[in-house]
């Protein structure tokens, strides 16, 4: 028994100094914390999207998610991101997460996954039949989401995206829950400044109609001059022409033979 102790406690030496541990002791702690506290960070997009989100919902197919929405249907590695897969077999019945950008009234304001037993967080909606077939959506766990006004909200989730592992980190984005060993992660965004920039373009198709009045004919052309409208064709007078002095003459008719007739 002792002699297998020696010769293990041998081995274990050896496989220290090819790794150069007991040449500086200190390093073996910052080994093991660097290895516990590695962390894989990446960047999807640093760019926000142009619209944040307005619905999301469950479908059980990627390809049966409704016109105008995208589905996660990959994490972002690239493995299945199907909610309600089992281990290592994959289940006849699958579920997809999926989402809608339309401008609209409402925005989803925020998103949760929570155990299907908790208490379900104030203000917001659980997702619980798919948008296709009107099936159960999940089973042990529970996608909820947080609608608001456009108008009331502050920020806003303007992307979802699914990470298969737990030390993989997006960079600007936030956890909201795990499922399946998979995780979900959202983009938050400021709804305000989104709606400043876009209130103060100027509308396009209003300069193109303003420029093709301005083009057009002079008489047709007005302008708004103090408190009334005036046209291009108000300053110009009116005066009969000299040839049509003589027709009065030559045209007159007395009435005579009427008259008589009629005493």
């Amino acid at each position: 028994m002792f002699f297998l102790m020696t010769i293990l406690y041998s081995v274990i030496l050896l496989q220290l100094n090819y790794y150069g541990i007991m040449a500086n002791p200190s390093c073996f702690s910052s080994f093991v914390r660097t290895k516990k506290e590695s962390v894989s960070m990446t960047e999807v997009s640093s760019q926000l999207p142009a619209e944040p989100i307005s619905a999301v919902g469950i479908v059980s197919s990627p390809s049966k998610a409704p016109d105008g929405y995208y589905v996660v249907a990959q994490t972002t590695d690239g493995s299945d991101a199907d909610l309600r897969k089992d281990g290592l077999f994959k289940s006849k019945v699958t579920r997809y997460l999926c989402f809608s950008r339309n401008p609209g009234l409402d925005v989803v304001a925020d998103v949760k996954l929570t155990d299907i037993k908790d208490t379900l967080p104030e203000g917001f909606t659980p997702l619980q039949e798919t948008l296709d077939n009107k099936e159960a959506a999940m089973r042990k766990r529970r996608l909820c989401v947080k609608v608001s006004p456009r108008a009331a909200a502050q920020t806003a989730v303007y992307d979802i995206q699914i990470v298969a592992k737990s030390k993989h980190h997006l960079v600007n984005y936030t956890c909201v829950g795990e499922i399946n060993n998979m995780f979900v992660w959202c983009r938050f965004g400021d709804v305000h400044t989104q709606a400043l920039l876009k209130a103060d373009k100027p509308n396009t198709a209003q300069q193109v109609q303003s420029t093709r009045m301005s083009t057009g004919r002079p008489d047709c052309d007005r302008q708004r001059l103090g408190s009334f409208t005036k046209t291009a064709l108000d300053d110009v007078p009116f005066v009969v022409s000299e040839k049509f002095h003589d027709t009065k003459t030559e045209f007159h008719y007395n009435f005579t033979t009427e008259r008589s007739i009629v005493r």
